[in-house]
Parts: structure tokens; C-alpha cells; sequence
């Protein structure tokens, strides 16, 4: 392919708030904090960026407030070359924030939806022509996911290859989740969606055959953290697992997204998932050696 791989990101555009803090504070305690940073994050918006920065031609759908922080969220995705033309911004709302406590050994995250909440398939089909002319489309569960279905079945009806990437694990139908071509949990979320957890590779890999059995069309990756992802093919019965090179870790943030970013761009260039699947695991091996999840992304050059 020699023109630049279309993708459609529809999911989340938040503000994070970051602050350090040497030890989380007790109820009804008052603590000085050490800093405080704003990041542009959410799982959507981080997919999204993770495409363009490999050189993918991003659309992102998706909402922001009349906010200063949509503002900062917005020119951030532009600076990255992500296209936000297809985001809605609602004036009356607030954009969504992640506001998180950090401390060594600690973290708590308190998330406030905010425009990502009122996402709609009202605002899917309105960008219908983005999501079909697409070469693929990745969603994640951070806006209602009647909007997320919406998306999901403009491409089907178009053809076009789909990922779904479960995060957050939400409640999903048997026909909603067979609208993602392919799905890619981490390894907690694929524990909800089954309903057990798996107490070692093989109990894990008798689950991933067990899928196979309820979604015979769907290629489902389990992503591992530092042992790399496992992956079950539609057109094959092996299980495949690519493990993940040894790095020094700065900041996990974001090395979910990196992965599914770098997956995205491969298939979306039609490279095979051979080709593809090694390529997203050092993605998400190298996004952690960077603080913050979007400058964490990496470019085609760094993985070279």
C-alpha cells in the first residue's frame, strides 16, 4: 500500500491530572503534594495518536467540552497530526478528566466522563462516511457503548476491519462482541469476559480455545504485560504468543493503547498479522521507557 493506512479512532478524549504526592492522604486529611501535571489521555484519544505517530491518516470521533481543557486536548491531538474535525464539541459540557493520586507504592484514579459520556450514535452516523472509507476501526469501552455499537455496525455493513479493544471490561452482548474482527483484552479483562480466572498459560489457553468455540470468526489477542500477548488467529488453530522485549520501565500508562495502536496501523496497511503482531508488542514494550502515555507512543524510526 502506498498511500498512508485510513483509520477511524472512535472512543475517549480526557484531561488527566496527575499528581505525586509521597503518600496517599486519610480520610478527611489535608497533604501537600510534590507536582501536579496535565496530560491528554484517554483510550481513544492515546489509540488514536499511537496510529498517527507510526503515520498512519487518523480521523478521531469522539467529544470534548466548551472547555479550556478540550481546548489543550484538541490542539494536543492536532500538534500529533490526528484530524479532529469529526470531534464533537459540546459547549455546555465539561471535558473528561482523570484525576490521578500517585504516590510510590499507590495510586487511586477517580474518572469523570464528561463529554465522553454523551457520545451518541446519533454523532456515529454523522461521521458514517469517515468510519466507511476507512481501511480499519478501533473502539474501546470509555463512551456509552450504544455509540460504540453504532460505530461497530457502520463498518461491518462497509466492510471495513474492526478492533475492539475492552477497556474498561464492560457488560457486552454475544452479538456486540462479534462485531469486533478482532478483540484484544489484557488479560484481567478476558478473566471478566469469561467469568473465571486462569491460574496459569494453560488454563489460559484452554479459555482463549473455549472463545474460539463461542466467536469461530474472531481473532482474539490476550495482552500479557511483561509476557507479551497471546494470540489465537481466525484462520488457524495454533495459539501464537509473541513475548515482549526486556526494558527499563518509566511508566506503564498507555502500553495497552501503544499495542492496540501499532496492531491498528498494521492491519489498517495490510501487512499480515505475522508481520503485524511482533511490531505491536515492541510498540508496547517501548512506550513504557517514556513518562506519559501519548509521548510514550512510538514513531516507525524508533522501532527500527
Amino acid at each position: 500500500m502506498t498511500q498512508k493506512p485510513r483509520i477511524a479512532v472512535v472512543g475517549s478524549l480526557n484531561m488527566d491530572l496527575v499528581i505525586s504526592m509521597r503518600r496517599m492522604p486519610r480520610i478527611g486529611e489535608t497533604i501537600q503534594g510534590d507536582d501536579i501535571h496535565y496530560i491528554s489521555g484517554g483510550k481513544g484519544a492515546n489509540q488514536a495518536v499511537g496510529c498517527a505517530k507510526l503515520g498512519a491518516d487518523v480521523r478521531m470521533i469522539g467529544a470534548v467540552g466548551g472547555d479550556g481543557f478540550g481546548d489543550q486536548v484538541m490542539a494536543r491531538m492536532n500538534a500529533f497530526g490526528v484530524a479532529v474535525d469529526t470531534v464533537s464539541v459540546l459547549k455546555d459540557s465539561a471535558t473528561g478528566t482523570a484525576t490521578i493520586l500517585h504516590a510510590e507504592n499507590d495510586n487511586s484514579i477517580v474518572i469523570v466522563p464528561g463529554a465522553n459520556g454523551m457520545c451518541t450514535p446519533a454523532m456515529m452516523q454523522a461521521h458514517a462516511s469517515v468510519i466507511a472509507e476507512a481501511d480499519a476501526l478501533i473502539v474501546q469501552l470509555e463512551i456509552p457503548r450504544p455509540a460504540v455499537e453504532a460505530a461497530l455496525r457502520i463498518a461491518r455493513e462497509a466492510g471495513v476491519r474492526t478492533i475492539v479493544n475492552p477497556a474498561p471490561a464492560l457488560a457486552l452482548t454475544e452479538e456486540q462482541i462479534a462485531l469486533g474482527d478482532y478483540f484484544t483484552p489484557n488479560e484481567t479483562e478476558f478473566e471478566f469476559y469469561c467469568g473465571s480466572s486462569a491460574a496459569n498459560e494453560d488454563e489460559l489457553f484452554a479459555q482463549m480455545r473455549a472463545w474460539r468455540t463461542r466467536f469461530p470468526h474472531q481473532t482474539l489477542i490476550v495482552t500479557r504485560g511483561k509476557h507479551g500477548i497471546s494470540c489465537l488467529p481466525a484462520d488457524g488453530d495454533e495459539i501464537v504468543t509473541v513475548p515482549a522485549p526486556l526494558v527499563q520501565v518509566v511508566d506503564t500508562t498507555g502500553a495497552g493503547d501503544s499495542f492496540n495502536a501499532a496492531l491498528c496501523y498494521g492491519l489498517a496497511a495490510g501487512w499480515s498479522l505475522e508481520e503485524t503482531l511482533p511490531l505491536a508488542v515492541k510498540a508496547a514494550s517501548h512506550s513504557v521507557t517514556v513518562f506519559g502515555a501519548q509521548d510514550g507512543m512510538p514513531t516507525m524510526a524508533d522501532l527500527a
